[in-house]
């Protein structure tokens, strides 16, 4: 390696962050095959949002042939932004024979941003055939985590199309309220997807409000 490509490999390491984020981008200008894996890493362990989406550019700038086997082995990592980093950067370079390494384990994390990035590579990756059982897995976890990891989910089961209605059944008449909530706010979304996931909960949670007032009512 000559001496211009050591000097850009350790600025990917510098204390400043716009010192990184020039480096990824040069990296990334370059193309150079023999930057990979030193990319892979620094994804592991970056820890600003911009150099993080800079490093994803780079590598998806370099030949799949090179990068794809490296991001595999890093879903494996016992380092969540490795994992997390690895399918958003796969997801970027929408390789299909990917799909099998994006396991339940995956689509499951119990890290909110590794599951979220699952997700998104997921819907992205999956072959046709493969799309109902996707919604379904997916569909299984409604009403987890806050609002923004739920906002993913239905992002992610409606991307899949009509496949989702049939997944959502359960969630629908499910005992607990939030998955309840959850899976009529994705149904909305998916009928109507400019509504908006905040706009959909909220109308979900007046109705829902509603029915129960006239409920109260008609008890009296």
């Amino acid at each position: 390696m000559n001496p211009t490509d050591t000097r850009l490999l350790d600025a990917l390491g510098s204390g400043n962050s716009s010192t990184r984020l020039q480096a990824a981008l040069a990296a990334g200008t370059r193309a150079d095959p023999g930057f990979a894996e030193e990319l892979v890493a620094r994804c592991a362990i970056e820890p600003d949002f911009f150099v993080r989406d800079m490093l994803t550019w780079a590598l998806t700038r370099l030949p799949a042939a090179v990068t794809v086997p490296r991001l595999r082995a890093e879903l494996t990592s016992e380092h969540a932004q490795a994992r997390s980093q690895a399918l958003h950067t796969l997801s970027k370079i929408g390789d299909g024979d990917v799909w099998p390494a994006i396991t339940r384990s995956l689509l499951r994390d119990a890290d909110d941003e590794v599951a979220r990035s699952a997700w998104r590579a997921a819907v992205i990756l999956v072959p046709a055939g493969e799309r109902a059982a996707l919604a379904t897995e997916l569909a299984g976890q409604l009403g987890r985590g806050d609002r923004t990891v739920r906002r993913s989910l239905s992002r992610a089961l409606v991307a899949l199309g009509e496949v989702t209605e049939a997944a959502l059944r359960h969630g629908l008449a499910s005992t607990d309220p939030a998955v309840r909530t959850h899976a009529h706010a994705t149904l909305r979304l998916l009928r109507d997807p400019e509504s908006g996931f905040d706009a959909a909960v909220d109308e979900v949670n007046r109705i829902a409000a509603l029915d129960s007032h006239q409920a109260e009512e008609t008890a009296c």
